[in-house]
């Protein structure tokens, strides 16, 4: 996965103090045209570039320095970047067409009509206010009423349907088995954070304490929302961290759970009880429809066995409090405005220091997508994604893919058996390009015009039970996990696959008009990436049919941890900000994707311009056009927050290691720009993995 762009319902939210700047009337006539006739970024922008800056020192500034300077962060953002922005075009786009079918009904499919009535509700925002905190009165008056333990269950088994994800103690959700990848089977997972991750409580540094009192204070607040007297919330507060704390400490890290082994611990419903012998799993298994269910994964043995200790140690008052803050967390984005500002307060503006709350169409859009994603797809594919551009991707994907078949067959590190597994693994990879061969049916998702909350409540128990109706069906080989207007792409380990939504392939990602050099460097370093995936530290655990199978000879896997660790080794000494260094095992994945991907990816631009006389441009090489037009996918402006919450969870370097980090491993590179030996970016023993 290459950029750090994807829709996300946890950013969904309100700014409290700073007023949000005023949204159009409509959208912008732009929006209502074809995605291609908004304002035009070629792939290679010369203009971006600062020419000042020594190549060979420090690429990144000279491929983004210009672009840089004029692109300051939006106050609605916590960074700003060339993916940024295209995310932000196609968001305007969709608002186009979402406006449209809002404002007009005649005429409709019943997916127009779902998707236009969701975000008419959505946009409805004095409808909204009028109900206020009343739409969580159910689900707070079910809390409530518990007056037993015993009754926890069936109860977490509701809340866990309404509202999706891990929000309430643990995660219960459906998997492909480790084991069998044809096989969908039920995975009980860690959860029960507010906070983005375990660190967040554990860590003893002093912006870890501060950041912990100040979430005291947010859940304190939201508390008070309820109308809890500042004294009782403030106790409450404290209970919810006590809680919370007692499951982080319990929780593997962000680099643990990074080896799929860790998550990999089938057994049977005897052996979870086992585990939790004071939470009576029946009634749960039976709320959710899974009476029959018996093989599982507990993707964390010991995090369940804390869990038990926590229901058997905690008072039936203070679970009360704990599901209480949990479910006005979870519902805040589909409150009034007081509740998503008070959740934009902690986890936007404290956490990632957005100053600025998004505008309410921003906001409306990336729910659409979120909750009923490939409804809104359809509309978006016909409008943008046509077959010659489906073609140009698919060919340069094969040209990558016979890159890397030529590639691991004159590794000199390994073995003829292993290289034997890993070509059969190669040529089982399925290229998905586009959008989904097979829509997703939302015919049983009731959304009604006039009530926002119920129509997310809705869309988000549609998925729940989607995900769950598939424990014991066939595999859908063909799903994708994102949808087709999303700025992104994935390699997926069990499905052994490579995803390319439409809405990455439009300009200045991959950009028809532009010649060759930057579109491999950009749009084919991309594909080499997700391709390099089933071959980094986590994909090479998983065979060509996508089971966790262990297919390296001893020998082989000592020679590529000696050559990833010196990808660890050099990322370890880059600074994120402050004095905050990458936590290179965290991203190591992704850094030897970035460098395999790259590798790959000229491999295939020589083997695709081998007949052709290659000119320069702009004062370029078609060499030089080639790094740069690589290197300016990743330009980006970042808030000091933002680094540092990502440098805790993402699995991504910052973008200026994502060049400088690559090209000093590629002589291509030194060549390319005559590098002198001594230069910083002329490293004389490179990295190099694939």
């Amino acid at each position: 996965m290459r950029p750090q762009v994807i829709l996300a319902l946890s950013l969904l939210s309100v700014a409290p103090d700073v007023p949000a700047a005023p949204a159009p009337a409509s959208p912008p006539a732009a929006a209502q045209s074809p995605l291609q006739n908004l304002p035009y970024t070629p792939s290679l922008d010369v203009t971006a570039m600062d020419r000042s800056a020594n190549a060979c020192a420090d690429f990144y500034q000279y491929s983004c320095g210009g672009w840089l300077a004029r692109n300051p962060i939006p106050a609605d953002q916590a960074s700003w970047s060339v993916y940024g922005k295209l995310y932000q075009d196609n968001q305007r786009f969709l608002w186009g067409i979402l406006d449209s079918l809002a404002r007009n009904s005649a005429g409709r499919s019943a997916n127009q009509q779902k998707i236009g009535d969701y975000f008419a509700s959505c946009m409805d925002e004095t409808a909204i206010e009028q109900r206020g905190r009343t739409p969580l009165a159910p689900t707070l008056a079910a809390i409530d009423a518990m007056t037993s333990a015993r009754e926890l269950p069936a109860l977490l088994a509701r809340l866990q349907l309404d509202n999706g994800g891990d929000e309430f103690l643990f995660g219960f959700t459906s998997a492909q088995d480790f084991a069998d990848s044809k096989a969908v089977i039920a995975f009980a997972n860690a959860g029960g954070l507010g906070m983005p991750d375990r660190d967040y409580y554990t860590d003893s540094d002093k912006r870890a304490l501060t950041l912990r009192q100040e979430y005291r204070r947010h859940v304190a607040r939201s508390f008070a929302l309820l109308g809890d007297s500042a004294a009782a919330a403030a106790q409450h507060a404290d209970t919810v961290l006590r809680l919370e704390t007692q499951l982080a400490q319990a929780s593997l890290t962000r680099v643990e759970l990074r080896d799929p082994y860790n998550l990999f611990h089938k057994m049977d419903r005897a052996g979870l009880e086992h585990l939790t012998p004071h939470f009576v799993w029946d009634p749960f298994l039976n709320a959710l429809g899974l009476s029959g269910v018996n093989t599982l994964n507990v993707s964390q043995p010991k995090f369940y066995a804390a869990l038990d200790q926590l229901l058997a140690s905690t008072t039936l008052d203070d679970l009360k409090t704990y599901l209480r803050w949990h479910a006005v967390h979870a519902a805040s984005p589909f409150l009034a405005r007081r509740f998503e500002a008070e959740r934009f307060a902690f986890f936007d503006h404290t956490l990632r220091g957005v100053p600025q709350q998004q505008p309410r169409w921003k906001r409306c859009v990336r729910q659409v997508d979120a909750l009923l994603g490939e409804a809104l797809g359809q509309e978006f594919v016909a409008r943008t994604f046509g077959p010659k551009l489906k073609g140009a991707t698919l060919l340069m994907t094969r040209q990558i893919e016979q890159a890397m078949h030529d590639d691991i067959e004159a590794l000199p590190w390994m073995s003829a058996a292993t290289k034997q597994q890993a070509l059969a693994k190669l040529a089982a990879v399925v290229n998905k390009i586009g959008y989904p061969d097979r829509w997703r049916d939302y015919g049983s998702v009731a959304i009604a015009r006039g009530d926002y909350f119920q129509n997310a409540v809705h869309a988000i128990a549609f998925e729940s039970h989607r995900q769950l109706n598939k424990i014991g069906k066939p595999l859908d080989r063909a799903e994708w996990q994102m949808t087709p207007q999303t700025v992104n792409a994935y390699y997926d380990p069990q499905m052994n696959d490579i995803n390319f939504p439409a809405g990455v392939l439009q300009p200045p990602l991959y950009d028809p008009r532009m010649d060759d050099a930057p579109n491999y460097g950009n749009t084919g370093g991309t594909i080499g990436h997700e391709l390099t995936h089933g071959f980094d530290d986590q994909g090479r655990k998983f065979d060509a049919a996508g089971n966790l199978k262990d297919w390296w000879s001893d020998k082989d896997a000592k020679q590529f941890n000696e050559r990833t660790q010196c990808i660890v080794d050099q990322y370890a000494k880059y600074v994120v900000v402050d004095d905050v260094h990458i936590n290179s095992r965290l991203t190591l994945g992704e850094d030897v994707a970035d460098l395999g991907g790259l590798i790959l990816a000229h491999m295939a631009w020589r083997v695709q311009t081998a007949h052709e006389t290659l000119t320069g441009r702009d004062g370029l090489t078609p060499e030089q056009r080639f790094f740069v037009g690589y290197a300016q996918w990743a330009c980006e402006n970042q808030r000091p927050e933002n680094l540092r919450l990502h440098a805790k969870t993402d699995e991504h370097s910052p973008g200026r290691y994502r060049v400088n980090g690559l090209v000093v491993n590629m002589p291509e590179f030194a060549k390319a720009f005559s590098c002198p030996v001594n230069a910083p970016l002329a490293k004389k023993n490179p990295c190099r993995v694939w």
